[in-house]
């Protein structure tokens, strides 16, 4: 089997031609002479040829050693130069960046944060797209996904960073109340009509906060889904049936009246705000860059506007 030859020793090799010693390519490449002669050394054994004829006063090229430094001292170069280029590609602001939001509530809370970003790094070519499909969304060349989730979120080889919790509530039509009553415990859902989601949040049932911190599911009667804020907002204030809603974007509703707030013992789980990517070792500084600006954005805001 041919031997291999590694980046390292042909570094190695040509700092020694080119300082013309072993000393002196020790100093240039900052490690022991005697480092640098070994390397030589297995060099030499790898290829099984001589390379460098050497004595106590001198040293010299063999034509071997001659042919390996005119053929590898331009890959070298090219190597070195690819990984510099790799290097700030990785470090800039600039280039490329993809991003998926979700559907309504991302861009009522990230169009403008996106947008403010944008116009601090104009050298970013930012394309953000609006969907549901949540961690699916990576698999489809993205940079970033943002995804909104209620209760434990499910494991999955990204990573994810918190970026926001959104505080919700249970709430009703008065005609919905004054037809069903107004239920006591979270069980009652498995009877009620409840305004559910299709697809959005998986269609997970119904979810609440107990007094441990852990979650309780209640498999609602869902009469009727949708994959909307907004939509379920309206059949709400319709009288379609109960509803768990963003608390502050049903909060003019309850005030004046239209909504009627139903509370239990156990809170209703709030909706999360992460962000997703693949890899936090190799993570661009493009990308880590955006989801700072997000965190820092959306650090003082604990509620939908």
């Amino acid at each position: 089997m041919r031997a291999a030859l590694d980046f390292t020793s042909l570094k190695v090799f040509i700092a020694v031609v080119e300082r013309e010693s072993f000393v002196g390519a020790a100093k240039a490449l900052e490690m022991p002479t005697s480092n640098v002669s070994r390397c030589i050394s297995q060099l030499e054994e790898k290829l099984n040829l001589q390379l460098i004829e050497r004595s106590t006063r001198h040293m010299k090229l063999t034509q071997a050693g001659h042919l390996l430094y005119i053929r590898a001292k331009p890959l070298l170069e090219a190597l070195e130069q690819t990984e510099t280029e790799l290097t700030l590609r990785q470090m800039q602001l600039k280039g490329p960046l993809r991003i998926c939001i979700p559907n309504e509530i991302g861009p009522a809370l990230l169009g403008s944060v996106i947008a403010d970003f944008a116009c601090q790094y104009p050298e970013l070519e930012i394309s953000c797209v609006t969907n549901l499909s949540g961690l699916e969304s990576l698999r489809d060349d993205l940079d970033l996904a943002v995804i909104v989730t209620r209760g434990q979120m499910d494991d999955s080889d990204y990573i994810a960073r918190h970026l926001m919790t959104i505080p919700c509530t249970v709430v009703a039509a008065p005609a919905v109340i004054q037809r069903y009553g107004t239920p006591s415990h979270i069980q009652q859902f498995e009877e009620l009509p409840c305004i559910t989601t299709a697809s959005a949040l998986k269609g997970a049932p119904w979810q609440f906060v107990d007094k441990k911190g852990g979650f309780e599911t209640i498999k609602v009667n869902g009469h009727y889904r949708v994959n909307s804020g907004e939509m379920a907002g309206r059949a709400a204030i319709a009288g379609v049936g109960f509803a768990i809603l963003a608390k502050q974007a049903c909060q003019p509703y309850i005030s004046d009246g239209r909504l009627i707030e139903v509370e239990f013992e156990q809170s209703a789980a709030p909706l999360q705000l992460f962000a997703l990517y693949s890899d936090r070792r190799f993570l661009p500084a493009k990308t880590r860059a955006l989801i700072d600006f997000m965190h820092q954005k959306l650090s003082n805001i604990s509620t939908v506007k």
